[in-house]
């Protein structure tokens, strides 16, 4: 069992957090985790690293003395892996916000998509997207975004890309034809397939779910080993640039910060078992 004195002296939690949490959301539940387990009204808590909602994998949560440390482990090297589609862009790179733009990509191939993948390796200047939390002249990027201001640019700056590699390529299909109900004049699509719950069978840790990106546009995996302030969804928008193609990502997942790996890290429904074991 971890003791109040333990967790007050600093903790580090590595915490695997869900797919359509906020990392905000993460550390409140852990808050209130600690707070029935412990009878604490006031105890600082705070995590090293933001995870975007749509982002899964791994999120340090601090508490006690511990917090001390975010600055340090916010500084540690990241390993990511997930999804880019190809063919297509988002306004803010991921699946935040629907598809605004198609490309061809009957061009691209294996050999060329790693061929740009390793062009963006070593230190690179780097535009962060403009959804997200970099401050420009003292507000946040995000909040410019949101009133779609044109007069806010963002500048680039050095990020350093350790190795960017291609894992998975799977090639466009045709698109699925459209049929027609009887006496109907458009098309029907059919709805997505429902996730099974309760079979206890874990879904591919990076699997977007059915129906949020077109089944016909080519996807490749990755994995990327990066240092701090490195944005995967500004190298989705800049592969596919490169590409003359466009591309957002998908999906991600954090594997790795320093020294600390996903392996490590607890659901949020064991927190309570871990601290009282």
């Amino acid at each position: 069992m971890v003791t109040l004195e333990q967790l007050q002296a600093g903790l580090v939690l590595p915490i695997d957090k869900p797919r359509q949490w906020t990392s905000f959301q993460a550390v409140n539940k852990i808050k209130a985790v600690v707070r029935n387990t412990y009878g604490l009204k006031k105890f600082k808590i705070g995590h090293a690293g933001t995870l975007d909602p749509l982002a899964t994998g791994l999120l340090l949560v601090c508490l006690g003395k511990a917090t001390k440390l975010i600055p340090r482990l916010q500084d540690g090297d990241k390993v990511y892996t997930g999804t880019f589609v190809l063919g297509a862009t988002t306004p803010c790179f991921d699946l935040e916000q629907a598809i605004d733009r198609y490309y061809p990509y009957e061009h691209i191939t294996p050999a060329r998509l790693r061929e740009e993948a390793a062009r963006l390796t070593g230190t690179i200047m780097q535009v962060p997207p403009m959804f997200s939390a970099v401050k420009v002249d003292g507000q946040r990027a995000y909040e410019y975004a949101r009133r779609d201001d044109p007069s806010v640019t963002i500048q680039p700056k050095p990020v350093q890309v350790y190795s960017f590699e291609i894992t998975d390529f799977r090639p466009a299909s045709p698109p699925a034809p459209l049929r027609l109900e009887r006496g109907a004049d458009t098309p029907c699509i059919p709805p997505p397939s429902p996730i099974a719950e309760g079979t206890g069978v874990r879904p591919h840790l990076y699997d977007h779910p059915q129906g949020e990106v077109p089944p016909h546009l080519p996807q490749a995996d990755f994995r990327i080993s990066c240092g701090k302030g490195t944005y995967i969804r500004s190298l989705a928008r800049d592969l596919g640039e490169a590409l003359g193609s466009g591309a957002f990502l998908s999906a991600l997942r954090r594997e790795q910060i320093g020294s600390y790996t996903v392996d490590q890290a607890l659901r949020l429904d064991e927190v309570h078992n871990h601290l009282t074991a």
